[in-house]
């Protein structure tokens, strides 16, 4: 078993959170990890993106080659854009359609949306729309991760629901629940693109 994921979206969107859970999951179930992060001004809006490589043998380079991602998870589509050289042929994108538009000359989203939707395996919804309906705008990056899980290879969705309770536990019940029922939320969304 081996997974290639990359994380990118913009500075306080919660991709590190996401990359936290996924992790934790990993790590709980006795697969190897390496994890590489880039925080690009992220307190100014700026790029964040996280290489995830997951396996169930040593892994020695945490960085990882374009073309050899199965899957780019973001919350942002031009983010989204700016990683698609490092999906494998076979890969998957899973990503947000709502813009964060944090520079002056942000390319039109349909412009955007329409390179994102000549991949040949996708998921495109907005992500923080779901998120607002069943939990709270705060969890969009977890209903971003349950529409992934179909995608994470040996990382199952009950490994990812414990990977929400260690990592946000310490915060009380009520905000591990919010983030499991939006995992669920999109978990479901993904679910019906099939």
């Amino acid at each position: 078993m081996k997974i290639d994921i990359i994380l990118c979206g913009v500075g306080g969107q919660g991709i590190l959170s996401i990359a936290s859970v996924i992790a934790e999951a990993a790590l709980k179930n006795g697969l190897y990890m390496k994890q590489a992060e880039v925080h690009g001004m992220s307190q100014r809006g700026g790029d964040v993106q996280s290489n995830l490589r997951i396996s169930d043998k040593p892994i020695y380079s945490d960085l990882i080659p374009k073309g050899e991602a199965d899957v780019v998870i973001s919350l942002e589509p031009m983010e989204a854009l700016r990683y698609l050289p490092y999906l494998s042929k076979e890969g998957t994108i899973v990503t947000n359609s709502a813009t964060f538009e944090n520079i002056p000359d942000y390319p039109q989203k349909e412009e955007i949306l329409s390179q994102i939707e000549k991949m040949p395996s996708k998921v495109i919804f907005d992500v923080d729309q779901v998120a607002k309906e069943v939990a709270s705008a705060r969890a969009a990056n977890i209903v971003l991760l349950g529409a992934s899980i179909p995608f994470l290879g040996g990382i199952s969705y009950d490994m990812v629901q414990q990977g929400i309770r260690d990592i946000f536990g310490r915060k009380g019940e009520a905000v591990v629940e919010m983030n499991l029922k939006a995992l669920a939320a999109g978990k479901a969304v993904a679910d019906g693109m099939k």
